[in-house]
């Protein structure tokens, strides 16, 4: 490929992708290899990329295990498999690191159902509150909030501020609703929400549940809390899959992004795994912006070193105190 570097990577920051002929007997997999050892690089996957990425990444985990990997990385150049606001957060942690998106059109609907000037008045209308924001958030909201939390270790978080205090839970209500049940604490919400985890169905599982008796349903508990009440094991994305590994069980009807069934089926390659079906014709639930990343985008990406997250620095820095308080809280109670 005979292509002027600064023009791709001037293309590739306008555009957030790149369209560029890849040789179709390019061994992906090695050049990346390759790359990653010429430029010191890290690949940070999420559970729900496609199972090309998760096999050549260097780690792969939830909101939590990345953010905790992406604090304590060496490498120079972070490259983050994942959506958007994922790789605000290696940024954040690493201002003075390279932080690549291989999509720039990564979002997430959980994230842009938050917009920061109608959350600033939001939280105005409820003070002495503490914010609480769940990582799926902009770094606008992030920096708006007093501690950060994952799927992971959002109980713990709020179960380490006084009984008496007062919280706004935000981006997401169903996560937020399931904790304050959990937890009795005295929540507000925000009414944002994820469009994969919303439109399962419950009529759906309810019939794979009488095709498959012995399977057991579990959940992630950005669902809706009718689909929740059906669930024989509620938890975060690694929470899942570790119960699937240590579960005697034998089949699953997962209802989480698909992306989770392929590192389910690696670690117990002799159960079964049934992605619960939404509320539409697709017989799984894929999140559509978690699957723009692609392996070729990945390569292009490596090679020409963007698309790059630049970030305000003031937005930066007020962001990484509710992410490093999150950490801290984690680390106490050695999640």
């Amino acid at each position: 490929m005979d292509i002027n570097i600064d023009f791709a990577k001037s293309n590739i920051k306008k555009k957030g992708f790149l369209d560029i002929d890849i040789d179709v007997n390019l061994d992906l997999f090695a050049e990346i290899e390759r790359l990653k050892k010429e430029k010191n690089a890290i690949i940070l996957a999420h559970y729900y990329q496609e199972p090309d990425i998760q096999d050549v990444a260097d780690f792969i985990g939830d909101s939590l295990g990345l953010a905790q990997k992406a604090e304590k990385t060496e490498a120079d150049i972070i490259v983050f498999a994942g959506v958007h606001f994922m790789a605000e957060t290696a940024k954040i942690l690493n201002p003075h690191k390279k932080v690549l998106l291989p999509d720039l059109k990564a979002g997430c609907s959980l994230a842009d159902s938050a917009p920061a000037a109608l959350f600033r008045q939001f939280k105005e209308k409820h003070p002495g509150h503490v914010v609480i924001s769940y990582i799926n958030c902009t770094a606008d909201i992030k920096s708006l909030s007093d501690i950060i939390c994952t799927s992971s270790n959002a109980e713990k978080i709020i179960e380490s501020l006084p009984k008496d205090q007062k919280i706004i839970f935000a981006p997401d209500k169903n996560l937020g609703a399931y904790l304050k049940k959990k937890t009795g604490r005295d929540m507000v919400l925000w009414n944002g929400a994820c469009i994969v985890h919303e439109i399962f169905s419950v009529e759906k599982i309810t019939r794979l549940k009488i095709r498959h008796p012995k399977a057991k349903v579990i959940a992630h508990p950005e669902c809706e809390e009718p689909v929740l009440r059906l669930a024989d094991y509620i938890g975060s994305t690694t929470s899942l899959l570790k119960y699937t590994m240590n579960d005697d069980g034998q089949e699953y009807i997962v209802a989480t992004e698909t992306g989770i069934l392929h590192q389910m089926q690696k670690e117990s390659p002799y159960k079964t795994f049934i992605p619960a079906p939404p509320d539409n014709m697709c017989a799984c639930n894929d999140c559509p912006y978690m699957k723009l990343n692609t392996l070729e985008k990945l390569y292009l990406c490596m090679q020409y070193e963007a698309p790059e997250i630049i970030m305000d620095k003031n937005i930066l820095e007020a962001a990484r105190k509710p992410i490093e308080r999150m950490l801290a809280i984690s680390k106490q109670y050695g999640l």
